[in-house]
């Protein structure tokens, strides 16, 4: 197979970045041009939701590669233009400002968006969190006194709002679930997330659903829970989770379904891949299609597609791995944890905060969970190995 002699990444995030590393890591030499709709350079999100947002770091910290580095790269690197249509069939790419790029292979990494409440268009006090400007701007209303509602339990809004009581802010945490994460990571330790968020003086208003927000013009000055309670709030923050960012496809032909579908060389159609959050793939071992919202994958599903692209025929099957920091818990996730999986505690205890949780269903281990133990999950991860082509 020849090599293509242009490659276009469409978005500048961390997948696009890992995908061009991979390129030029396994002697890529071709021209590469990488489009991006923010004006940053690739920075990392996982800071974003705890350092960036408590003011520990700067947003400069949160660069993914120096400049040296992306210098070295040896990459057309285009930020503020994002993209607006693709024609598959001539592999041409258009953007906001007009440009048209066409390459012999095109990689769509445009990740997220987060989802919204109808209400919060054009409500001052209401914040999302995805972007390093989400983030800066949401530090900068976090003031003395505030009072903040955190909608959605999830990883995010768990680790929002962890960030924000340790900030020393009054902080209520909602959402439909019983318990932080509950969907993540099942009721044994969601239960202990809970009694974590409790004892550091979060508010937790959980197992009720938001169905709107309350405010005096356009200010914000609460969230309506379904049972009629009134929160009220100074800032609230929209963490319901986010969709794939695929709008700007429409037209295009490709199968949009929840991400890009691809096939197990995460292909979308012939020259055009996806990687990263906006992947959709089938996954040979579950006989599934996969989309995985985690660091983690972003690398290794980028040096995956940089192989595709360059001639090798392997199917992407990985095990996932994700990690979550909220207070002095930090969680590390290897596998897949179904929520109805029978858990066993295998190593430490509970009641400590310091153990390894083992996850099994259908009679095999499909998951790892460490809180605190991070040598010890890892160790225990080799039990998942041959998991996923039994789920």
């Amino acid at each position: 197979m020849t090599a293509p002699a242009r490659v276009l990444v469409v978005g500048a995030s961390a997948s696009g970045l890992s995908t061009v590393e991979s390129l030029r890591r396994k002697g890529y030499a071709g021209e590469v041009v990488v489009l991006g709709g923010e004006p940053h350079a690739p920075y990392d999100r996982p800071p974003l939701s705890k350092q960036v947002l408590s003011g520990a770091w700067e947003p400069t910290r949160t660069a993914l590669r120096t400049q040296e580095a992306m210098s070295a790269l040896e990459a057309d690197i285009v930020l503020g233009d994002p993209a607006v249509a693709l024609d598959p069939v001539t592999q041409t790419v258009w953007t906001a400002s007009g440009r048209e790029v066409q390459a012999d292979a095109i990689v769509i990494a445009t990740g997220l968006r987060p989802r919204t409440l109808p209400e919060q268009e054009g409500l001052t006090g209401v914040h999302v969190l995805r972007t390093l400007d989400d983030a800066l701007v949401l530090r900068r209303a976090l003031s003395a006194g505030a009072r903040v509602v955190v909608v959605g339990e999830g990883v995010l809004g768990a680790e929002i709002t962890a960030t924000v009581r340790m900030l020393g802010l009054d902080v209520t945490m909602t959402g439909p679930q019983p318990a932080p994460m509950a969907l993540q990571v099942g009721p044994l330790v969601s239960a202990a997330l809970a009694e974590l968020h409790h004892e550091r003086g979060v508010r937790l208003r959980l197992g009720d659903g938001v169905v709107g927000l309350a405010a005096e013009g356009t200010r914000v000055t609460g969230v309506r829970l379904g049972a009629g309670e009134v929160l009220p709030a100074d800032v609230v923050v929209v963490a319901i989770g986010a969709s794939p960012a695929t709008e700007w496809l429409a037209g295009s032909g490709l199968r949009l379904d929840n991400g890009v579908v691809c096939d197990s060389r995460c292909r979308a159609a012939e020259g055009v891949y996806a990687v990263g959050d906006v992947a959709r793939w089938h996954h040979e071992g579950l006989g599934r299609l996969v989309r995985l919202e985690n660091r983690t994958n972003v690398t290794m599903q980028a040096a995956a597609v940089a192989g595709v692209i360059l001639g090798a025929d392997e199917p992407y099957v990985p095990v996932p791995y994700f990690w979550t920091d909220q207070f002095d818990a930090k969680l590390q996730v290897h596998g897949f944890l179904p929520v109805d999986a029978d858990v066993e505690v295998v190593e430490g205890d509970v009641s400590a905060r310091r153990f390894v949780a083992r996850y099994r269903s259908g009679g095999v281990i499909t998951g790892v969970l460490g809180w605190n133990m991070p040598k010890q999950a890892r160790l225990r991860s080799a039990e998942i190995v041959d998991a996923p082509a039994l789920l």
